[in-house]
């Protein structure tokens, strides 16, 4: 009997988890969600449930603060990057761009 894997969009991991897995306090992921960063699925009972997308997204967005980048400034990269992706993506389904470059996320 095969295990269906969640979709890398579905929200499975609860707020402790995504913490410990990203290296950051609770605290600061709800703080992130505040400032509109990231943006959990929640249960009926409110809990947040993080998806590997959020978690990848947490990673991007601590590697930002690290290097010295405000909250608004990551928000504003990270638009950036979700609309060159969009762009990229578009452009190869019109057979415009053969592939994206390696240092770009898809």
């Amino acid at each position: 009997m095969r295990e269906e894997r969640p979709r890398s969009d579905q929200g499975v991991y609860t707020i402790s988890v995504a913490a410990a897995l990203v290296g950051l306090p609770a605290a600061t992921l709800r703080q992130y969600e505040e400032k509109g960063l990231v943006e959990p699925a929640r249960t009926e009972g409110r809990t947040r449930l993080y998806s590997d997308e959020d978690i990848a997204r947490l990673r991007r967005i601590a590697e930002l603060s690290a290097q010295g980048v405000n909250m608004v400034g990551i928000g504003r990269i990270l638009a950036l990057q979700e609309e060159n992706a969009r762009l990229r993506r578009s452009a190869r389904a019109a057979g415009d761009d053969p592939a994206p470059p390696k240092d770009t996320p898809p």
